[in-house]
Order: structure tokens, then sequence, then C-alpha cells
């Protein structure tokens, strides 16, 4: 097993079971989230768009309310109870809303709720896995493991679509709140057993996760603002992220609205087969062409690819709003964030110091995404009461993601003179 593993890291015999394990957990844990997340959108369609603009602003106040709890309480309570008591509450969680689509005659507020759960779900399912990774592995064992341990993410999110499309074409789906509950309290024992192997067989008894290694997962989202607001290049980031968001939401509630003629089950299998065609795209494309665009291509092009090709293709949704386009910008929005323009925001922060990225990342990651989809939101909603189309709907969104472009490349290019790069980069040019 180990010679097997070595071919994609360098792992040492000690090492072998807990990575095997850790692969397993996020495996399970991106799975389950994957299983539900298409339940979800599908109710989308069931709303008009006021009422899931107001979602999307609970969203928001919901999730900055609960990561600055959850940053309280890692900073008090040791990781090895806080992981298993935050998964097997969500765990029962799901299994509660099961249980009140059982009983309640009229579903639309336990939609509602779920909606906007499954938000603050989707914040603490990986972000506390790898804060238990913390508490596991050194640093050392941390920079030659992680990278593997991270792909079982990658098949757990091609996995949970699958099985969602799967089930949801001949049970319906409400057996997913039981099937994804089922998965969550599967990673209880294995949470225990990698505890158990963290001093049996790698002998790290002294690592420990200490509450500032993990300020990237929550702390107060307020904390980092006064150094925010003062650095331009951050601000740019958030520009960058909050126009990623205008355009997220147009594709998002244009489909929502283009699918409601579709019975919610339907509606599920194709969200789930999107997000299956995506995490297939998005661990494609970032194998073999994301690292190679940044070294040959440069940072400004590898940022403004992106907005580039969803430009285009709003440009043709203006000239033929048809659903199989709006189907394949979303495919090609959501793939091309995972693969290429988040690796290389990502890469922006390390030409910031490590206390300004960590208190300023919460401020841009919480506060600027989710308050992005809360405006434009409410701007899509604005603009299509006023009677715009679906055409001028999607020029508009072309404007944007010029604007969403030259972003990117003027960040790439700051990022080049911080990092000291002197280089001319004709092709991003």
């Amino acid at each position: 097993m180990q010679r097997t593993l070595a071919r994609a890291c360098e792992i040492h015999p000690e090492e072998v079971r807990a990575t095997l394990a850790s692969f397993s957990l996020v495996l399970v844990l991106m799975g389950s989230y994957y299983l539900l997340r298409p339940l979800r959108d599908a109710m989308a369609s069931d709303w008009t768009d006021a009422e899931v603009s107001w979602l999307w602003t609970f969203n928001f106040f919901f999730s900055a309310i609960a990561v600055s709890l959850y940053g309280t309480a890692i900073s008090k309570v040791r990781i090895e109870r806080l992981v298993p008591t935050v998964y097997g509450f969500f765990a029962a969680s799901f299994v509660a809303f099961y249980v009140a689509t059982q009983i309640v005659a009229d579903r639309t507020l336990i939609d509602k709720s779920f909606y906007v759960w499954i938000s603050v779900f989707s914040l603490f399912h990986i972000s506390v896995f790898w804060s238990f990774m913390s508490d596991t592995f050194s640093k050392p064992q941390a920079k030659r493991l992680f990278g593997f341990i991270g792909a079982g993410a990658s098949i757990g999110a091609i996995g949970g679509p699958a099985i969602a499309a799967a089930v949801a074409g001949f049970a319906g789906t409400d057996p997913l709140l039981l099937i994804a509950s089922a998965l969550i309290v599967l990673t209880l024992p294995i949470v225990l057993w990698i505890q158990r192997l963290k001093e049996a067989e790698m002998h790290n008894r002294d690592v420990s996760a200490k509450p500032g290694d993990l300020q990237y997962i929550g702390g107060n989202p307020l904390s980092g603002f006064v150094d925010f607001l003062k650095s331009p290049y951050l601000l740019g980031i958030a520009l960058f992220i909050f126009l990623y968001t205008v355009i997220s939401s147009f594709v998002y509630f244009e489909l929502k609205n283009l699918l409601a003629d579709y019975s919610r089950a339907e509606r599920s299998q194709i969200w789930a087969m999107m997000d299956l065609v995506v995490n297939i795209l998005t661990l494609v494309i970032a194998a073999f062409a994301t690292g190679r665009m940044a070294k040959y291509m440069g940072l400004p092009f590898t940022l403004a690819s992106v907005p580039v090709a969803i430009g285009l293709g709003m440009l043709v949704l203006a000239a033929a709003p048809m659903v199989a386009v709006v189907v394949a910008i979303q495919i090609a929005r959501r793939a091309g964030n995972y693969a290429i323009s988040r690796p290389a925001r990502e890469m922006l922060f390390t030409a910031v110091d490590r206390d300004l990225r960590f208190k300023a990342k919460p401020v841009i990651d919480i506060v600027v995404y989710r308050g992005g989809d809360m405006l434009s939101g409410w701007a899509f909603t604005g603009l299509t009461t006023l009677g715009l189309g679906m055409g001028a709907m999607a020029a508009v969104g072309a404007g944007i993601a010029a604007l969403w472009a030259g972003v990117g490349i003027y960040l790439g290019r700051q990022f080049n003179r911080m990092q000291g790069t002197i280089e001319e980069q004709p092709e991003a040019a």
C-alpha cells in the first residue's frame, strides 16, 4: 500500500492509515454536501426572484453570525471534541428536516429554512475538516500529504451528484436528506480512528492546532476590516470576487426561472448532472492546465481568462436566449472558478504578510462574497421588475464580465510588481 501511495505523494509507513482515513473522511463529507446541493438549488425554482433574494439576505447574516460563533468556539474547545460535535449536530439536523417534510402539510417554510441551512453547512463541513487535519498532522507532514488527502474532496464532489441524480430519478428528493445524514454519521468513527492513529502510529501527541493557525476558517469577520479598507490591493481582490458574484447571480436566477416548468425531482437531476460535469472538468483542468497557464501565460492572463470566456458566453446568450446556453455558461462559470479563478485568487494572497492575509480573508470570503450575493440578487430582481428580458440582461452581464476581466488583469500586474517581477508578459497584455 505504501509503495502504491508513494506514486502520488511522499508517504512514510506510519502515515499510511491516517492518510487513507483522512482521504476517506473528506471524500464522505464532500459527497454528503454535493448530495444535498442539487436538492437546494431545485427548490429555488418554486419561488419568485424576490423570495430568493430575501433568502440570500438571510444567508449573508446567518453566515457571518455562524462563523463568528464558530471562531469563538474553536478558541475555547479542543478540536478533537469540537469536530464530532459539529458533524453529529449537522447529521441530526438533516434527519429533523426529513421528519418535518413528512409531517408538515405546507412545506414552504421548511424548504426555505433548509435552503439557508445548507449555505451554513457549506461553510463548515470542509473548514472543520481542515482544522482537524491541522490538529492531526505536523507541518512537514502537511506539506507532503495534504495534496493527496485533498484529492478525496474532488472524488466526493463527483460521487455525490451522481448519487443524487440516480436517487431523485426513482425515489424523489426527500430520501437524499437521510442518505446525507447517514454519510455524515459515518464520518464519526473515522474521526475517532484518526484521533487514535495520531498518537498510536504517527506519535503526534504534541501536534495541536492553535487558534491563530485556524483564523482562515472563522474568527470575528469584523476584525480585519481596518486593514482591509487600507489596502487597495485587497480592495481589488474584493472587487474581483464581488463581480464574480454578480455574474453568478445572473446565471443562477436565469436558470432557476427557466427550470420552473420542471418537477422538483427533474430539477434535482439537472442540477446534479451539472454538478457532476463541473467537478469532472474541475479535476481535469486543475490537474493539467491551471498550473501551466499561471506559469507560462502569467497571472494577469489566468485571472482574466474565465471572465473573458463568460463575457463571450453572455454575448451568445444575448443573441440566442436558450436554456442550453444558460446551462453551458453555468458549467463554464463554476468549473472555471474552481479550477482557474479560485487557485489564481489564492495566489494573490501570498503577496501580503501572513497576519494581514488571515485577518482580511474572513472579511473577503464571507462579508464580501455573501454580501455580493445579497446585493446582486436584489439588483437582478429590480432589473427584471423593470421589464428587462434575458437578452438585455445577458448584454448587461457581458459588460460586467468585461469589467471583471479588467480587474483581474490589474490584480495580476499588481501581484507581479509586489513580487518584484519585471519581465514583460505580451500574451497577458
